[in-house]
């Protein structure tokens, strides 16, 4: 019993503390209401926009299939203060890595590759490492940050959002950023 007495109080501990942490390391001026949603966009609609007002770039490569994707949907996507934080700073889109409409970026036409039953602009986000979900990021003039394999809890993608979202990326690691 004084197991279980002394667990709750603790685990309640460690929850506020993460919440303090959070609003204290990555200021959003207000989170969105709750039911807001992420402003998603094409990916050559970000290519257009960054040229007239920079800002990085988040990419969900998803399949229809992946199971984790539709969780990362329903909860890391739809978490106010990721919300926020994207619609503020990135621009946000999705990419269907089995999807079949050709992108053209820069000039060049990426299709779907049935050979690699995915869409040619996936493999070369993904590196080849076709791993769904996927979160990508680009900088502002459209270069590869780094690609983040897998399903990823709104508390760490908020987290990752704002080492690249607020240039922490430039002068610290990642072990340095999340050392607390």
């Amino acid at each position: 019993m004084l197991k279980k007495t002394f667990l709750l109080p603790l685990l309640i501990l460690m929850l506020l503390a993460s919440s303090y942490t959070w609003h204290k390391s990555t200021p959003v001026d207000k989170p969105s209401q709750k039911g807001a949603k992420i402003n998603w966009i094409s990916i050559e609609e970000a290519a257009e926009k960054i040229k007239k007002q920079p800002r990085k770039v988040v990419i969900d490569v998803y399949t229809d299939w992946c199971g984790w994707c539709k969780k990362m949907d329903k909860s890391t996507f739809s978490d106010p203060a990721v919300v926020a934080y994207i619609n503020k700073n990135y621009y946000a889109v999705k990419l269907d890595a089995e999807g079949k409409t050709p992108i053209t970026l820069n000039g060049h036409t990426y299709t779907f590759k049935e050979q690699y039953r995915a869409h040619e602009l996936a493999v070369a986000l993904l590196q080849g490492q076709m791993s769904y979900p996927t979160t990508v990021y680009l900088d502002e003039k459209f270069n590869m940050l780094t690609p983040v394999p897998g399903y990823i809890d709104a508390s760490t993608f908020r987290q990752i959002l704002t080492y690249f979202g607020d240039n922490h990326h430039k002068s610290k690691t990642w072990e340095e950023y999340t050392k607390k």
